[in-house]
């Protein structure tokens, strides 16, 4: 069944699964269950953070699938990120490493700047002073970047990229960059399609990966009335159309656009929805249906961090 899943080619040579499981949200007594499943149902590709808080219970999921002969390490793409209070060059393979152990890996496939602002290092992973405001480093993410750099040529990752990263923060990495970028991690769903942002980062060859696909439905500060994109009769009319749930709509139109898609769930019959994509395709029509349900519908702000300089959101168009 992992054959069905195409791959994408990385501007370094690697290829990679268009589609995966995502993991932020997933609790650790889930969680481990869950990427079981996956692999069980044909996932290859599991999204992993450190700051997600469940990356050993992962490591137990793929510790335990390769013992079982149902996947090779080889044949399988993890994925993780460097969080944000650890953005300091010194911090950063210690980082990189920690992730290696809680995994259970030598090596991780892919490996991400979460966000482009850093926090104040060595402390909680959420800081904040005595009245609550968050605290920020000053560490510049071009430096940053250096050290993962040299994670890369120490072979514990086999690609970086970015995730977060608006378009002059892209631009500003690529220009100060020995090894670039393979993708840009960003949420995008119908009511953010990010088709600027997108289009500027696939013309430099930086694949583009989109997280909450599905809207987030379970985000923990969605509020009531808040709208629901899996609920949008719009959305549920293709999907009827099509013989598939909406969930199976967004998700298609994530592949279809060239991006590689990572849909949470720890529910085993989702997930195995989820995958189920590979036996349709949307129309033209429909895409550019569904791309005009853009409202800027951002459900990952971040508004803490609003004041960072380097805060992606608030300071460039895209």
């Amino acid at each position: 069944m992992a054959e069905k899943v195409p791959k994408i080619k990385f501007n370094n040579g690697q290829e990679f699964p268009v589609f995966g499981l995502g993991t932020w949200k997933s609790k650790p007594g889930e969680v481990t269950q869950a990427v079981k499943d996956a692999f069980d149902i044909g996932y290859r590709h599991i999204d992993c953070a450190h700051v997600y808080g469940n990356e050993p219970e992962i490591g137990e999921a793929i510790k335990g699938k390769i013992a079982d002969g149902t996947v090779k390490r080889e044949d399988i793409y993890i994925t993780s990120k460097l969080w944000n209070t650890m953005h300091r060059p010194d911090l950063v393979e210690p980082a990189l490493r920690k992730t290696l152990s809680d995994l259970g890996l030598k090596y991780l496939d892919l490996y991400l700047m979460h966000w482009p602002f850093a926090l104040k290092e060595e402390d909680a992973l959420f800081p904040v002073d005595a009245s609550g405001k968050t605290v920020f480093s000053e560490v510049d993410y071009l430096d940053t970047w250096k050290a993962l750099e040299e994670v890369v040529k120490k072979g514990l990752t086999k690609s970086i990229g970015i995730s977060n990263f608006n378009k002059k923060q892209v631009d500003r990495l690529w220009e100060n960059s020995t090894i670039k970028p393979v993708t840009n991690q960003i949420e995008v769903h119908p009511y953010l399609n990010q088709k600027k942002l997108i289009a500027h980062c696939q013309a430099k060859g930086i694949t583009i990966t989109a997280y909450s696909p599905l809207g987030s439905p379970d985000r923990p500060w969605a509020k009531p009335g808040d709208s629901q994109l899996l609920e949008d009769p719009k959305i549920q009319a293709i999907a009827k159309k099509y013989g598939k749930t909406p969930a199976q709509v967004v998700i298609k139109y994530g592949i279809q656009r060239k991006l590689i898609v990572i849909p949470k769930s720890v529910n085993k019959s989702r997930i195995q929805q989820n995958f189920d994509i590979w036996d349709f395709a949307l129309s033209a029509d429909d895409i550019g249906h569904l791309d005009s349900f853009d409202c800027n519908g951002r459900i990952c702000p971040y508004t803490d961090a609003y004041d960072h300089k380097d805060h992606p959101f608030i300071r460039d168009e895209y």
